[in-house]
């Protein structure tokens, strides 16, 4: 539950340090006090979006802070430890932080968090209902949110609405592949020659290298050759070689080394300039042996290298990608499919079809034992509030053809009367009306959430007397099991609190400040007195006030 506010500079709020019990608490003041700042406050910790308007005058920044007890909330410290968000044991800080800019911050235990998870966070923690959730009522996807929250549906909700765009996406397919199946096959005819030829081509990319090698020694084998027959000549097959005159110089180095054995290391390095020149000697000779100017050998080449660049200049790409090419060909060949492919997709269709089919029936199933449940229940309670033989109706009409939220509508149906038809509740119900029936349903609703704070901001509007008691009974009993707090105009309402809170504003140094206190009970007195009574409060008034409180 939520176990203290603070309130730093928001609007009209200059500072606040709150601190909350359990069980029912009114939050009552004159009209325009900024009743509702506490909600936005908190709201904004929760998450919820800011703008700059927020922060007050002539301040940097708004910051709130809320404190919550999570010991019975598992789920949630699960999450926190899943998130790295975890704070002490049970229990969970979040604070916001909105500057001039409109820019904010978000924190959980201390840590940085994002707006998402502070909204997540939130869910486990806060339902707010606001002053104007009743005219939600009349919307038929809140109408349909609000049976499958009652029956605990929404994940099987939202599993049917997975299921319903999983069959429309296999649908939509086949639709497209059937009407553009002339277009497709020509594609596909051509796709399936352009692979054949690149195939048939059987071109790697390593290949081209190799081509350009071979091409280039063919066609230069003559010069290359003749090269070859002059170099073998000029070292050892001409009358005047250098290995001949090499001979003839190591001759004349052994003869002198006898006399001076300096000449010996020139003896030694002439000598493997010999070795050396033999072994280039052998070498081109065998080069030479194996020199082929084949003339057929290069033709060959040249037709291949031109098939290659004939492929790649049609394919608009350089020849080393006429792989990569053939690849995106397959690729969009296997993308495109066949007949074969059309009739697995009609297949996966009918699948599909009667698995969504089959989670709506069921889906259909417990919203109609849902409905039954709930239109008791606040049948009943309308008749706690004062609308003596009326009925409400949860009614499933059947959809011709189904869609993402399942084989039927959903409307909430009422009679004012007992004589009179059920009606849509749009239709029927005045502003009274429809007030005390969206408290019903809230109150209804409310009993199964596991969320320990419940927030009603001046849900019990249109309404008074008698009614407006056994709103504050309802309210109390609802206490009873959850944090519950309220926003109310109405004296009934606030005496069956177990706390009462005052919003007063007032001008301080020429700015103007709210300030929110809890009240002892003689002053409870005076805030109930001032609700039955306006500006004027009489001894008759307190004593009217003191009586409700006593019972």
């Amino acid at each position: 539950m939520l176990k203290f506010l603070s309130i730093r500079d928001f609007v009209i709020v200059s500072s606040l340090e709150l601190d909350f019990s359990a069980g029912f608490t009114a939050l009552t003041g004159e009209t325009g006090a900024g009743k509702s700042i506490l909600i936005d406050a908190l709201s904004l910790a929760l998450g919820e979006r800011g703008d700059a308007a927020m922060v007050r005058d002539g301040c940097e920044r708004a910051e709130i802070g809320a404190g919550f007890d999570i010991s019975g909330l598992p789920g949630l410290q699960a999450w926190l430890r899943d998130q790295a968000l975890e704070g002490d044991a049970g229990e969970c800080q979040l604070r916001r932080v909105l500057d001039g800019s409109g820019r904010s911050r978000g924190f959980i235990n201390g840590r940085s968090a994002t707006l998402q998870q502070l909204r997540e966070t939130g869910e486990f923690l806060v339902d707010i209902h606001g002053q104007h959730a009743h005219q939600s009522l009349l919307r038929p996807g809140a109408q349909r949110g609000l049976l499958d929250g009652y029956g605990g549906l929404e994940n099987d909700a939202g599993e049917l609405a997975r299921l319903f765009r999983g069959w429309q996406d296999i649908r939509r397919r086949r639709a497209q592949l059937e009407q553009n199946a002339e277009a497709v096959a020509a594609e596909r005819e051509l796709l399936r020659f352009q692979r054949r030829e690149l195939e048939t081509l059987g071109f790697v990319e390593a290949e081209w290298g190799e081509l350009q090698a071979e091409h280039a020694r063919l066609s230069h084998a003559a010069d290359l050759l003749e090269t070859a027959q002059f170099g073998v000549e000029i070292l050892s097959e001409a009358d005047a070689s250098c290995l001949a005159q090499l001979n003839v110089l190591a001759a004349k180095l052994r003869a002198g080394a006898e006399f001076d054995a300096s000449l010996r290391d020139t003896l030694a390095m002439l000598e493997s300039a010999q070795n050396e020149l033999q072994e280039t000697v052998y070498a081109l000779r065998h080069y030479r042996q194996k020199l082929d100017a084949d003339p057929a050998r290069l033709r060959e080449q040249e037709q291949r290298i031109a098939a290659v660049v004939d492929a790649a200049r049609k394919y608009r790409v350089s020849p080393e990608q006429l792989p990569t090419a053939l690849q995106r060909i397959t690729d969009r060949l296997d993308n495109l499919g066949g007949d074969a492919d059309l009739a697995a997709l009609a297949q996966q269709e009918a699948a599909a079809q009667a698995t969504c089919l089959a989670a709506a029936k069921k889906l259909g199933a417990a919203r109609r034992r849902t409905a039954e449940k709930l239109s008791r229940e606040i049948t009943a309670a309308m008749q706690a509030l004062s609308m003596q033989g009326g009925s409400f109706a949860v009614a499933l009409e059947p959809l011709r053809e189904g869609n993402q939220h399942g084989l039927e509508t959903i409307e909430f149906r009422i009679a004012t009367n007992p004589d009179a038809p059920l009606r849509s509740l749009a239709k029927v119900a005045s502003g009274g009306e429809l007030s005390r029936i969206g408290l019903a349903i809230q109150v209804a609703v409310s009993r199964l959430t596991s969320v320990p704070t419940l927030i009603f901001d001046e849900v019990d509007s249109g309404i008074g007397g008698g009614v407006a008691e056994i709103v504050g009974q309802l309210l109390k009993h609802l206490g009873q099991r959850h944090q519950v707090m309220c926003v109310t105009h109405l004296p009934q309402v606030a005496a069956m609190a177990d706390a009462q809170w005052q919003v007063s504003k007032s001008l301080r140094e020429g700015a103007t400040q709210c300030t929110i206190r809890a009240l002892e009970k003689a002053e409870r007195v005076e805030e109930i007195a001032r609700m039955l009574g306006g500006v004027k409060i009489t001894e008759t008034t307190r004593k009217h006030a003191a009586e409700m409180l006593g019972a």
